[in-house]
C-alpha cells in the first residue's frame, strides 16, 4: 500500500540567493516566494493533504540587516493572508512577546489545536526557535507529527525546525530555490516519499 503524508513540513529556502542571481537586493527575494507557498498549498489541498507547515523566519533570523527582518515579516503576513483567503485553519506559532512578531498575526497565534470542522490545516511558524519552544512548555504542542519535510535551496538539514514533530519525519531536498516552486518538485518530493521505508527505530 502506497504511504500518504497527513503532514508535511515546507522549509521555504533560498529566497535570498535567488534575488542575488536576478540582480535584486536580498530583501526582494521574500515576496517573491508568496505565490510558491500558495500554488503548493493547492497542490496539496488537491491531494487531500490534512495539515501543512511553513517554517515563516526564526528567532535567529532576526539577527539579519534590518532591511530583511522587515522584508521576511511583511512577506510573513502577506502569506498569512493569502492562506485564510484558501478557507483553511490557519494557526500561527511563535514567539509573541518578541518585538520581531508581527502584531497584525498576534489574533492567528495560539491556536495549535486540532481543527474539528474537518478543515485543512495550516501551520505558520513566525519567530519560532526550538529553545523558546522548549522553554515554553513545548508550545507547539498542539501540532501533530510531521511525516515528511521539504527542503528547498539545498541544503540538508532542519535548521531547527518543530524538532519534537519532526522526530521521525523523512527529509526530502529539492535543489531548487524557493521561488522557482513548481507543482512537479512537490509531486516528485511525494513520490520518493511513497517509496521510503518505515522502520520507526526497528
Amino acid at each position: 500500500m502506497a504511504r500518504i503524508s497527513r503532514h508535511i513540513g515546507i522549509i521555504p529556502d533560498g529566497n535570498r540567493r535567488w534575488a542575488k542571481g536576478k540582480g535584486l537586493n536580498k530583501e526582494e527575494g521574500y515576496r517573491f516566494g508568496l505565490s510558491a507557498g500558495l500554488n503548493l498549498l493547492r497542490a496539496a489541498k488537491r491531494r487531500g493533504i490534512r495539515e501543512l507547515t511553513y517554517y515563516g523566519f526564526t528567532v535567529d533570523n532576526c539577527k539579519r540587516p534590518k532591511e530583511q527582518v522587515a522584508a521576511f515579516s511583511h512577506a510573513c503576513v502577506q502569506a498569512a493572508e493569502l492562506i485564510l483567503a484558501e478557507g483553511v485553519a490557519l494557526c500561527v506559532i511563535g514567539n509573541t512577546q518578541s518585538p520581531c512578531f508581527p502584531s497584525a498575526l498576534l489574533s492567528y497565534a495560539d491556536r495549535a489545536k486540532p481543527t474539528e470542522d474537518g478543515a485543512m490545516r495550516v501551520n505558520l511558524l513566525v519567530n519560532y526557535g526550538w529553545e523558546w519552544d522548549m522553554q515554553n512548555a513545548f508550545a507547539s504542542r498542539g501540532v501533530l507529527r510531521i511525516d515528511l519535510v521539504i527542503r528547498w535551496g539545498g541544503m540538508c538539514r532542519l535548521s531547527g525546525f518543530l524538532p519534537i514533530q519532526t522526530v521521525y519525519a523523512d527529509i526530502c531536498v529539492s535543489d531548487e530555490l524557493w521561488p522557482d516552486y513548481e507543482e512537479e518538485q512537490f509531486e516528485k518530493a511525494l513520490s520518493w516519499y511513497r517509496r521510503q521505508d518505515v522502520t520507526l527505530g526497528g
